[in-house]
């Protein structure tokens, strides 16, 4: 499952890419065929707006891949990067805590109803034939049901926690990509200021079209960066109460599980 997101995600990034070297491209040739448009049909006086009034919008895509243009295709791109690899592991997350969703009152009436009837053996098919970490616990449980209640307890305690671990996995990648994003659109800014101040020297005067460029780049690898990390903090926050979830069911279902063992040895 991880290996079809992240070639999903790979196969993503390609062609976003190669959109935007196409609009860039597109963007380098259009001045020129502007220019030559206008000294055609522009009338003698100057027009001081060409757009006030005119109601026209910029497709959102459009707008997007503007920005992301002038952010810097270097940096914008290590931050597209973390969005792409971040909601892939976001994504196989969520689906493996949809699949681990078991219901466990119907999976304890089963294995009881497979103790009276046929014993352990039975029970274990159940738990076999069910999917989720609750039913692999209670597996593990009835694999020791020879060496009594303390045993299958210890067990399904250990146990549990390897099947936490189990949700829990790639949770730290998603969380890594959250605190890189923003440092990346902050180490963008810092070299947008000097992009800035480089300008300023070499023209020797600190005029608003000196500096535009440089700022301009500066804060559009720091939203990007920050919408990012908000966009993958979203995604880790839902996983984690998923987890929270999941754990609480399992606890439950744990106690109740010993219950049921107790009561069939008695």
């Amino acid at each position: 499952m991880k290996k079809i997101f992240m070639f999903l995600a790979v196969a993503g990034l390609m062609t976003f890419s190669a959109n935007v070297a196409s609009a860039q491209d597109q963007e380098n040739a259009a001045p020129a065929a502007e220019q030559a448009a206008e000294e055609a049909v522009a009338p003698a006086e100057p027009v001081t707006d060409l757009f006030a009034g005119s109601g026209e919008e910029v497709p959102l895509h459009q707008a997007l891949k503007t920005k992301f243009i002038e952010g810097g295709a270097g940096f914008m791109s290590l931050v597209l990067i973390c969005l792409i690899l971040g909601l892939a592991l976001a994504i196989e997350r969520i689906l493996y805590l949809a699949f681990s969703k078991t219901n466990t009152q119907k999976l304890l009436a089963k294995v009881e109803d497979a103790l009276k009837e046929g014993g352990v053996e039975k029970a274990k098919e159940v738990c076999r034939n069910t999917r989720g970490p609750v039913a692999s616990i209670f597996y593990q449980g009835l694999l020791r049901m020879d060496q009594g209640v303390d045993v299958v307890e210890k067990t399904i305690v250990n146990y549990g926690g390897v099947q936490m671990s189990l949700m829990e996995s790639g949770l730290s990648w998603i969380s890594l990509f959250i605190a890189i994003a923003p440092s990346l659109g902050f180490l963008g800014t810092v070299i947008g200021m000097i992009q800035a101040f480089d300008a300023i020297q070499a023209a020797g005067d600190i005029s608003p079209n000196v500096v535009a460029g440089g700022m301009k780049v500066a804060l559009i690898t720091t939203v990007g960066g920050l919408i990012v990390a908000m966009i993958l903090q979203v995604f880790y926050n839902y996983i984690l109460a998923k987890i929270d979830s999941l754990t609480i069911d399992m606890e439950d279902s744990s106690i109740r599980f010993v219950d049921l063992i107790t009561k069939y040895n008695k």
